[in-house]
């Protein structure tokens, strides 16, 4: 594939971008297609293959204000050929942006990340995790959970931390064994969209979007459960 320089981002890219930015403000581009980010915290992982093509590893600290600084410009072209920043051009503008030092910015091990066992897989739609999301934030609950019980599969999203919470839930398939995979809420830092979800008793959920090529690895939390 013949690399451009300069280059623009497509809307999606951007897109995708402006959410691996809720994961983390920084991030490490490296060569290629492939753009991949960590939480400080080290519990989500996400992973997209774009359609650009990058021709070198270079570092953003403020990936926020680096897009907003892309929004200045209707179709910016990022020339990125010189070793210390990058220059973002359009007509008579000019942009000169300093790459960072690839020390400072928290990055994924180079090593996939490979679940070692998958209890439960079920599909979550755009509407259901948008649903699911907005009962969250109305009713004021932190926590998501996938639970089997009584041969269902359900998503609630409950403050288990208080015995008369209100709680919302959909069911999304059957099982028949009983468990609670459990989320904290604020780390489903994901696109809207459609998911294959997949879930291993070791404490880690693999996150598949149906339209793009994008997957977000987001740990449990310690308490969850799983009987065989």
């Amino acid at each position: 594939m013949k690399i451009r320089n300069p280059m623009k981002l497509s809307d999606k890219t951007i897109s995708v971008l402006k959410n691996f930015s809720s994961i983390n403000q920084s991030i490490l581009f490296k060569e290629g297609s492939k753009l991949r980010t960590i939480s400080v915290m080290k519990n989500i992982l996400a992973e997209a293959t774009v359609t650009e093509e990058f021709m070198k590893d270079f570092g953003i600290y403020d990936l926020n204000q680096f897009l907003n600084g892309l929004s200045l410009h209707q179709s910016p072209e990022l020339d990125i050929e010189n070793d210390s920043y990058m220059v973002i051009r359009e007509g008579k503008m000019r942009s000169k942006y300093f790459f960072a030092d690839p020390n400072v910015i928290i990055s994924p091990p180079e090593k996939d990340i490979v679940l070692t066992s998958e209890e439960i897989s079920f599909d979550l739609n755009t509407q259901q995790l948008d649903k699911l999301l907005k009962a969250s934030a109305v009713y004021q609950l932190p926590d998501l959970s996938v639970v089997g019980e009584n041969g269902v599969v359900k998503l609630v999203v409950s403050d288990r931390k208080n015995d008369t919470s209100n709680d919302f839930s959909i069911i999304v398939g059957e099982t028949e064994h009983k468990f609670s995979f459990n989320f904290k809420v604020e780390n489903i830092k994901i696109l809207p969209g459609s998911y294959q979800v997949s879930i291993s008793k070791k404490l880690l959920s693999k996150f598949v979007n149906s339209d793009k090529n994008l997957t977000y690895w987001i740990a449990l939390e310690p308490d969850s459960f799983y009987e065989d």
